[in-house]
């Protein structure tokens, strides 16, 4: 039975050509037997043009229907009853209100499909019944018409409803993987942020120790072997970061991606500070308020402001810099002040957001802050030297 209803499915004009001849046949039958039509040869074509709006019906719904309406015509100009042929009738009227035909066919297939046992019970008369009895005759001839139209027309509007609700989906789908790319993207800017501000910090570490031991080497070889300690111990953080950075990428590779170190926070801060002391700059550190846990998202921005702050001393303060770094806690939220006394940056690397050179430290800092929904001001110090202040909200804005 499955297969039986799939052929129809794929071949419906073949289908309704079948049905087509099934009704010329039974028409011309009916016609030949029952000597009532008196149809003479008019019959015959009549009979074919229904047989033909039966197998065309839903590939020319509209002409079919033109032409059901002019068979009828002719039907009664001839004098012929009603006999089978007029089924064709039912099955255009329902193909009509079923496709997405125009407006007009719709209401036309209607009209005509009211209009005909009206029409008929006036020319062929049954003379035995009383008027109530042929009003009532009327009504039931109706009924089939008029179901056959709204059967036609909830399955059009069915078909409506499931074709707006595959479009929704398939819009939806869209949406997702728009959503899913954003997504994708804002992680890789987000992850390219954060080997930013780990490799030029830890970089830049490295550099200097390795310069100061090259230049002590032999006049204080324990200053040397301290600094080469340093490089390797920044090496290593870096390393580290950088493997749970990359690790996020590698998350399609099974559970077996290693061990990633957590998240930076504020209370590593004061680490920070002293990785940079050690390398050989002066910086006061000082904390206000009444420290206490903090958002995740703030407390990592808070330490990659730091981070990249003192990079930026580093490369662009000169010799003999120091530098000062303020935590202060306030009620809602969490204040950062970062100052030294050395050259200060070009005023292109602050300008507009700010670049480093290489591309993205003060704008990877403006972007981190307003993703807490914090502010950032940075540029020179009135008295020389470069001043970076940041105020990261609780709730973000």
């Amino acid at each position: 039975m499955h297969r039986v209803y799939d052929f129809v499915r794929r071949h419906p004009t073949g289908t309704d050509t079948f049905w087509g001849v099934v009704l010329l046949a039974v028409a011309l039958l009916e016609l030949s037997t029952v000597t009532q039509y008196q149809a003479g040869w008019v019959g015959v074509p009549l009979s074919l043009g229904f047989g033909a709006v039966v197998a065309l019906r839903r590939r020319m719904p509209e002409k079919m229907l033109l032409l059901t309406v002019a068979l009828g015509l002719v039907q009664l100009v001839a004098g012929i009853q009603m006999y089978p042929g007029d089924l064709a009738m039912l099955a255009i009227i329902y193909t009509v209100a079923a496709h997405d035909t125009p407006r007009w066919a719709r209401r036309l297939a209607l009209t005509a499909g009211i209009a005909a046992a009206p029409v008929s019970q006036l020319t062929w008369p049954t003379e035995e019944l009383t008027l109530g009895t042929r009003i009532f005759l009327v009504v039931i001839l109706i009924v089939p018409f008029v179901l056959a139209w709204v059967l036609g027309d909830s399955i059009r509007t069915r078909r409506a409803y499931f074709a707006q609700l595959e479009e929704r989906a398939l819009q939806l789908e869209k949406e997702r993987e728009a959503q899913a790319k954003v997504a994708v993207a804002a992680e890789r800017a987000r992850i390219a942020r954060e080997l930013h501000d780990v490799v030029a910090h830890n970089v830049s570490v490295m550099v200097v120790q390795a310069d100061g031991a090259a230049y002590v080497l032999e006049a204080a070889p324990d200053q040397a072997r301290k600094a080469l300690e340093t490089i390797s111990t920044t090496g290593r953080q870096a390393l580290a970061e950088m493997r749970r950075l990359l690790g996020v990428l590698r998350t399609g590779d099974g559970p077996e991606t290693g061990e990633y170190v957590p998240q930076p926070d504020v209370q590593q801060i004061e680490d920070l500070v002293e990785q940079v002391r050690k390398a050989g700059t002066t910086v006061d550190f000082r904390i206000e308020g009444t420290p206490r846990p903090l958002p995740s998202g703030v407390e990592l921005t808070a330490y990659r402001i730091v981070q990249e702050a003192l990079t930026n001393t580093r490369k662009h303060g000169g010799p003999q810099v120091g530098a000062s770094v303020r935590l202060v806690y306030f009620d809602d939220g969490l204040g950062l002040l970062v100052e030294d006394d050395g050259r200060g940056s070009a005023h292109e690397l602050y300008e507009d957001g700010g670049a480093d050179g290489s591309g993205h430290g003060l704008i990877g800092m403006r972007e981190r802050v307003g993703m807490v929904g914090g502010t950032l001001d940075a540029g020179p110090r009135p008295g020389g030297g470069f001043r970076i202040s940041a105020l990261l909200p609780l709730k973000p804005a």
